[in-house]
């Protein structure tokens, strides 16, 4: 158990004989220390009952969000995406990815059964004078690029008369999604603001771009990433049916009945079912074992009281909490010694990949902890008892982290059914995983597998299977294009 790990590393030190008074103010400071974590410790615990809580308090925000669109914290977007893919798509489809200080461009050549022929992209930086400038200098500057692509491929990529080149957007910023392919900007993120664009629907933006540079192509489908890793792992897999991203923030998709959506009022979909996007990094229940140090982070956060979820679980907020533990006990115990290290004031200066290498340091000396603190944090000659309490605590922050994820996907399953044997069967479900988090904290991948089977048990678990769906973003918005493509019934598909 960890707390009895750092009990032991602690009581070694407190034995105090009567040659060893003068060191008597380092054991006092190990005692102080060792009450912090212990309090850390309890507050992050996460029993599976409380999980379950937390699991059935999702499922109800759910069905609150589906009912109403301010019924819940959770958004609960209807995608209008209906059909995902079947991995039966043929044709060459296109991708502009959208969402941060670089953008790409994709070429994906679909071979039917046979998968994805070729896949060709590339990327490329936004001048930052363009994320602040208008509308018109970003999008013309994007078609621009677009346009070079499309102008250097080969003659096997060219489309049959009549026809345009079909392409899916990913663009991962709050839109008010109108259709499958429309949607206005709510507002900008990520060092964006073109205050023009504002309310803009973000296709018609990009058509207009297009017909400027004299590219002959058609938005078939305006995507969300975690969307697209849904389309990503169907194309692979017809029993995915969940995707979740664990990576800077957090989110899940999922596949619903379209007569368990209250709040849609549109044709209903010929399939039956329609994507949703939940936004669950906004997620809030008053089961989730909230610390000091999440409030004090929230508070001081650019969106108090929002994503309270994703502050407890993704991987832009680990390493920030580590260090507000580290600095509480730099200044309450004297961790480092009677002066608080400069840089531990430095607000997310330890960032989560430091944090994930440091819990996975297996060297007897600790030598990457020792390392990173030196270069992270400027703290030099620490102790290996210190270098070992630091491990123990990214192990708490990212076993609460996992945790409290298989807690959320427990709360789909429950509200999908698929946490429970139909006409004596269970249901294979398989949930489609990526982000940067999930893919490269091995750690916090095997709480979340460990924890998710433990919550369902070994029977369910046996049906349940988290697989890893790379780039979404890119590949997945392709084949919805394909999917949704304006061709599809010419071609008798």
């Amino acid at each position: 158990m960890v707390m009895s790990k750092v009990a032991a590393m602690i009581g070694g030190d407190a034995i105090i004989g009567a040659a060893q008074r003068q060191h008597a103010r380092r054991p006092q400071r190990w005692l102080k220390v060792a009450k912090i974590y212990n309090e850390f410790e309890e507050e992050c615990a996460t029993s599976n009952e409380k999980l379950k809580q937390i699991a059935d308090a999702m499922t109800m925000e759910m069905h609150a969000g589906l009912a109403s669109e301010d019924g819940s914290k959770l958004k609960m977007l209807v995608s209008y995406v209906e059909n995902l893919p079947t991995g039966d798509e043929e044709g060459v489809y296109y991708a502009l990815d959208l969402g941060g200080t670089n953008f790409r461009v994709l070429r994906v050549q679909l071979a039917g059964k046979s998968g994805i022929k070729s896949q060709e992209f590339v990327e490329v930086p936004i001048p930052p004078q363009l994320m602040v400038g208008t509308k018109q200098e970003l999008f013309d500057y994007i078609a621009t690029e677009l346009a070079k692509f499309v102008g250097d491929e080969s003659d096997k990529f060219h489309v049959r008369p009549g026809r345009q080149r079909e392409l899916g957007f990913t663009f991962s910023f709050p839109v008010m999604q109108l259709s499958i392919a429309s949607g206005t900007l709510m507002r900008w993120t990520k060092g964006f603001s073109i205050d023009d664009m504002v309310g803009q629907d973000v296709v018609s933006e990009l058509t207009q771009a297009m017909k400027r540079k004299g590219i002959d192509m058609h938005v078939s489908a305006l995507v969300n990433d975690t969307v697209g890793t849904l389309a990503r792992g169907r194309y692979d897999n017809n029993d995915v049916a969940i995707a979740v991203i664990m990576g800077t923030g957090t989110n899940a998709a999922y596949v619903e009945q379209a007569q368990g959506i209250p709040k849609w009022h549109g044709p209903p979909p010929k399939s039956g079912e329609m994507v949703i996007n939940m936004e669950w990094g906004n997620f809030s229940s008053s089961h989730l074992p909230l610390t000091g140090y999440d409030t004090a982070l929230d508070i001081e956060s650019l969106n108090p009281g929002q994503q309270m979820y994703e502050k407890m679980i993704s991987g832009m907020y680990l390493g920030e909490i580590l260090r507000r533990v580290l600095l509480r006990m730099a200044d309450g115990a004297a961790l480092f010694g009677d002066t608080i290290p400069p840089k531990l004031k430095t607000p997310f200066v330890l960032r989560t990949p430091e944090m994930s290498a440091m819990h996975h340091d297996t060297s007897k000396d600790l030598r990457v902890v020792r390392h990173k603190l030196k270069d992270i944090l400027e703290i030099c000659n620490t102790s290996l008892k210190t270098r070992k309490l630091i491990v123990e605590l990214c192990n708490v922050i990212a076993t609460r982290g996992a945790r409290l994820t298989a807690a959320g996907i427990l709360g789909i399953l429950k509200k999908t059914g698929r946490d429970i044997a139909k006409n004596g069967e269970t249901p294979k479900t398989v949930i489609a995983m990526d982000g940067g988090l999930y893919e490269h904290y091995t750690e916090y991948r095997k709480h979340l597998e460990n924890t998710l089977h433990e919550l369902v048990g070994d029977e369910l678990a046996e049906c349940i299977k988290l697989v890893h769906s790379n780039d979404g973003s890119g590949i997945g918005a392709a084949l919805l294009t394909a999917s949704h493509s304006r061709y599809l019934a010419i071609d008798g598909s």
